[in-house]
């Protein structure tokens, strides 16, 4: 399942390439799985709006959109900063989804779920074999007027919590550290492969109890979190599957994994092997000399 850096390069791909463009046309297919939305109601709604932004919330991609000419004159007693954004289309890229920004002319993947012709003559389309994405869009208008009720993650985001209630977070708790990661009404948007990696870093191995981790050692692995997503960001992501960015491109952070997927490979710091365990129902792994 793309994380947190996967889903935020896709979402940054996506912004710089369609902000500002408006959808004339959108077509949804017939399978219900990836739609959170009646598709009819989805296609309806995202029609003549123009992309105001793209960006990610937790593993969720998120669309802001523009109004209708016909929403604007209820827009005008709203607050300027509100008046901008009237709906959102929310993609979940679940295990296998791709969206990607092309042309009409590319052909089309079998799994290819939503199609959104946009006036600059590209084209935005979901793919999904597996249909385990979800597609959902949300008018931000409510009875009686309009307000901002946008979407919003469970968790808190790991790019911005401060080390102290990050450790605020693992205060007391029995379960596992590994599985306090992928809690993600705590943390949102962390998945297997950053949770592995960012307990390498931070020396703690990953069946410890979040709740009797040191100050030290919690402020290490805040440090170490933060620092594996944003390196994974900037070369793109883990195409460790059929994850690719918004153009088709992989990822490369794979190629720096320390644990990950490395089951009997020595440890790139010590040599010791990698070992493999599960937690939390997850393939797990850690070095046993370098984590603690």
């Amino acid at each position: 399942m793309p994380e947190l850096p996967e889903v935020e390069t896709i979402a940054r791909g996506v912004d710089a390439r369609l902000r500002g463009d408006r959808i004339v046309d959108a077509w949804l297919g017939s399978h219900r799985e990836p739609f959170k939305t009646p598709p009819a109601r989805q296609a309806d709604g995202l029609r003549e709006r123009r992309i105001v932004a793209v960006h990610r919330t937790g593993k969720h991609i998120v669309v802001e959109l523009g109004r209708r000419a016909e929403d604007a004159v209820a827009a005008d007693s709203l607050p300027e900063k509100d008046r901008e954004i009237a709906a959102q289309w929310i993609v979940h890229l679940g295990m296998t989804g791709r969206l990607l920004v092309t042309t009409p002319q590319a052909p089309v993947a079998k799994h290819t779920h939503a199609r959104l012709t946009l006036e600059s003559g590209r084209e935005l389309r979901f793919v999904d074999p597996r249909r385990f994405g979800r597609l959902e869009f949300r008018d931000l208008r409510k009875a009686g007027g309009l307000a901002r009720w946008g979407f919003v993650a469970q968790g808190l985001e790991p790019l911005k919590i401060e080390a102290e209630e990050f450790a605020n977070l693992f205060r007391g708790r029995k379960l596992a550290v590994k599985a306090a990661l992928l809690n993600q009404t705590l943390l949102t948007g962390v998945g297997n492969i950053y949770a592995d990696e960012s307990l390498f870093r931070a020396g703690i191995r990953p069946r410890r109890r979040a709740g009797r981790l040191t100050r030290a050692e919690l402020e290490k692995l805040h440090l170490a979190l933060r620092e594996v997503l944003e390196h994974a960001i900037r070369l793109g992501g883990s195409s460790v599957s059929d994850y690719v960015d918004a153009e088709g491109v992989r990822g490369f952070f794979q190629l720096e994994h320390c644990v990950y997927q490395r089951t009997g490979e020595p440890c790139r710091t010590c040599g010791e092997a990698i070992k493999r365990i599960v937690v939390a129902g997850r393939s797990t792994h850690y070095c046993a000399h370098c984590q603690h």
